[in-house]
């Protein structure tokens, strides 16, 4: 009970920061991870977490005023106070909301969304613990219904770089008649493609904003210059839609230049960009842009799959949507998981794989919303040791979050204990008797007892 109550503490009980200069490369992937993920690394471990914590700053800045404007200036509370935030992001859709749609809030309608922002570290003791001064760059979700509009065009088009170069090359070979026609289709398919979505909230600008590719290098060339000669990082992160941005982010810096298939993955780790993904097992969105991204296959290929498969993905995904929750559980999410890998989506970077069954806190038929929420993420993270102990018991990081956001799916054991461990189970019953069971809020489960908000 003690230390259940240590884990409801509602302030986040880190693990002691150590000194990290002699290996922060390495923390930071110039070996790909190497030995660092399973078991997972106590540094590394730290540092997924811290930069987590960023980009929860960044869903908390947004939910506070989610209709600011690129003019309107702010303050955002990051966790470590050792960061100063330099410029705060925008993205802007390229397809307008239906009038059918006029009755939702404004925010939810409008084009340009606060979106994230870059912060510098500016504390010498923490610089010196760092081994240089880092630049964050920290985004959040969708969650406004343009930004989930724009999550379903999962259609591939072409960078614009690689088209060009890909056009000359074929004029080339139609002068010297070199390639066969079946080649000059290989080639066709082997260029490196994004989302289209993803690749129009990047580049999209708007007469109050600038694009999001645009904003981040001017203010990187900008910081550079400031610094210049001292020992910089550059650390992009973000979660969900946030995460996909971050990749297409971090290309762009590697060399100011413009995620899709293969090609780009090779693409991005080619020029030297270190990406660590973090993944859920049962967090269906994961695998979600394979539902719908074409795969560059031959239209005859594609046609022999015929209509009834691809409708059947289209259920398992709006199953996946609604939470429903089958009698066979594991074949449920085993088949979601073929019908999304169907498709040839390739992501980058080296994966940290995570399971929420493991948790001993959630229950192993956690829903949709709560395996794909940021502060599940955070929990697992934290917990992992290796795979052969998935758990580990010195966890440090507070469920209190877990317990306000997503009671339903955790275990009814825990739950109680946990509400008895703070003085709360009789107001929880009080409250179960009079309001009825939790109800749905957003992307995931809250407690009603609970006045804490993500």
């Amino acid at each position: 009970m003690t230390n259940l109550q240590r884990l409801l503490a509602g302030n986040v009980r880190s693990s002691p920061r150590c000194s990290i200069g002699p290996r922060w490369r390495e923390l930071h992937g110039a070996n790909d991870w190497a030995g660092l993920l399973d078991p997972l690394d106590e540094d590394l471990r730290r540092e997924v977490v811290r930069y987590g914590e960023f980009v929860q700053a960044a869903y908390h800045a947004f939910h506070s005023n989610p209709a600011k404007r690129p003019t309107e200036p702010g303050r955002i509370p990051i966790p470590d106070r050792s960061y100063r935030v330099t410029r705060e992001l925008f993205a802007t859709a390229s397809i307008e909301m239906p009038r059918w749609l006029d009755g939702m809030a404004p925010w939810m309608r409008q084009r340009t969304s606060w979106l994230g922002y870059v912060a510098v570290c500016d504390d010498m003791r923490e610089i010196q613990r760092m081994g240089r001064r880092d630049v964050v760059i920290a985004l959040r979700g969708t969650a406004t219904a343009l930004e989930w509009a724009e999550n379903f065009r999962a259609s591939m088009v072409n960078l614009p770089k690689e088209a060009a170069a890909a056009a000359e090359a074929t004029e080339a070979a139609e002068a010297t008649e070199a390639e066969s026609e079946s080649e000059e289709d290989e080639k066709e398919a082997a260029e490196p493609r994004v989302e289209h979505g993803f690749w129009s909230l990047f580049t999209t600008g708007s007469n109050k904003s600038v694009s999001l590719r645009d904003a981040v290098v001017a203010e990187v060339r900008r910081v550079m210059e400031v610094y210049k000669g001292e020992k910089l990082s550059i650390t992009v992160t973000g979660h969900s839609l946030g995460a996909a941005l971050a990749v297409l982010v971090a290309d762009e810096l590697a060399d100011c230049a413009p995620l899709g298939e293969e090609e780009f993955a090779d693409r991005v780790n080619g020029r030297g960009v270190k990406v660590l993904r973090v993944v859920n097992e049962r967090d269906v969105v994961t695998r979600m842009p394979g539902l719908f991204a074409g795969d560059g296959k031959p239209a005859a290929e594609k046609a022999e799959e015929g209509d009834g498969r691809i409708e059947a993905r289209r259920r398992w995904w709006r199953a996946a949507l609604q939470g429903k929750r089958p009698a066979h559980q594991d074949r449920w999410w085993d088949a979601v998981g073929r019908a999304m890998t169907t498709w040839s989506y390739s992501h980058v970077g080296t994966e940290l794989k995570l399971d929420s069954r493991q948790s001993p806190f959630l229950r192993p038929d956690a829903g949709p919303g709560c395996c794909h929420d940021l502060e599940a993420y955070l929990h697992l993270v934290d917990g992992f040791l290796s795979s052969r102990c998935p758990y580990r018991q010195n966890a440090k990081r507070s469920i209190a979050k877990l317990v306000a956001h997503q009671g339903s799916n955790m275990k009814r054991h825990y739950t109680s204990r946990a509400l008895a461990a703070i003085g709360m189970e009789a107001a929880a019953q009080d409250a179960a008797s009079r309001r009825g069971p939790p109800q749905l809020d957003g992307g995931g489960t809250t407690l009603l007892l609970s006045p804490t908000s993500s």
